[in-house]
């Protein structure tokens, strides 16, 4: 069984393996050991804090092979960004120019440097392993944030958004930023990457133009790739889109790629799920759930102890409002007849 659950110090290694193989421009996940402790540190806490508001916690989870005891991604939500360091974007804006006299018109679209999503929650960190890549994995990693949001709205922002990867080549190279580097920076995208990675953002706010810059006077190569995304991360994004995500003209820093966002209430899971009970049932009981193949995604509505998991051994009786899981996926989950459980159909 495939089994989402809060990161604990033990998946350090596989955490580190998971930075390597996400490459460049994975921002999220630096390979860095000093930081990717740090983030696990962190998220210990804050699953463990009583918390009515969001703050600086953050969330990092894992998806387990329970079998194999392999961990085959990871995916995390920050609940609210911005509020220790600034958290920059560009903003593509539209100018109309217009002669009346000369009966000209141009549009001209121009980067606005700001800091417009400072304290809006950001799902984020969604890796899953290449060789991985099948099945629900990439689903459950995904929607399982959505899932943990619904459980606790306290603990997030009434926006939601997702950074998507720009797009760059093996070698860590962005059209995008190779224009910026040129005329302003002066180092190249991976070593700007990494040191937003790690928490270095003072350069950004040092080198980069202070004024609207103006998308005409971009390479070729630049301007080809703003609100583009990596052919990666375009499976991610199909995703975020499904939910009700929509890019409202920001952009990342680096290499352009888009941020897109949706108000918490309109997130499709979020509408969808429903709390039941629990009913823990037998295998003759569920062998007719099994035939069906009707897969669900359920998750305890525990804080520190949440699991999560999509199975088709599921039975949903509307007039009790209860679920019945088979003996092994309650335990998986951690929970009990009478316990809360929250699902949603696939």
């Amino acid at each position: 069984m495939l089994v989402i659950r809060p990161i604990c110090a033990q998946d350090f290694a596989a955490l580190k393996q998971i930075a390597i193989e996400s490459g460049h421009g994975f921002t999220s996940l630096p390979d860095n050991d000093e930081l990717l402790l740090s983030k696990i540190s962190r998220a210990q806490k804050s699953f463990t804090e009583t918390v009515t508001s969001p703050g600086q916690q953050s969330y990092l989870f894992v998806l387990e092979d329970t079998q194999s005891k392999d961990i085959i991604g990871v995916t995390g939500i920050e609940a609210a960004v911005g509020l220790s360091t600034p958290f920059y974007h560009y903003h593509v804006a539209s100018h109309v120019h217009y002669s009346p006299r000369l009966g000209v018109k141009k549009v001209v679209e121009t980067l606005n440097l700001c800091n417009d999503y400072t304290g809006a929650s950001e799902v984020c960190t969604l890796f899953v392993r290449e060789k991985y890549r099948r099945g629900f994995a990439g689903q459950l990693l995904s929607r399982v944030r959505y899932l943990f949001m619904a459980n606790h709205p306290e603990r997030f922002s009434d926006l939601v958004i997702a950074e998507m990867r720009g797009i760059s080549d093996e070698n860590g190279h962005s059209p995008f930023w190779a224009w910026l580097e040129t005329n302003f920076f002066g180092i190249d995208f991976p070593t700007a990457d990494y040191l937003v990675g790690i928490g270095d953002k003072s350069f950004i706010a040092e080198l980069m133009p202070k004024h609207p810059v103006y998308v005409a006077l971009l390479s070729p190569e630049a301007q080809s790739v703003i609100g583009k995304v990596h052919e990666k991360t375009a499976p991610a994004l199909r995703l975020l889109q499904k939910e009700g995500f929509f890019h409202r003209g920001y952009v990342d820093l680096f290499d352009a790629g888009p941020t897109v966002e949706v108000a918490l209430r309109n997130i499709r899971t979020v509408q969808q799920s429903r709390v039941a009970t629990v009913v823990i049932g037998d295998e003759s009981q569920l062998s007719h759930a099994k035939a069906d193949e009707q897969n669900y995604m359920l998750c305890s509505t525990d804080v520190s102890q949440f699991r999560a998991t999509i199975t088709p051994e599921v039975t949903y009786h509307s007039e009790k409002n209860s679920l019945m899981l088979s003996a092994n996926t309650a335990a998986e989950l951690g929970l009990s007849d009478g316990n809360d459980v929250r699902f949603i159909k696939l």
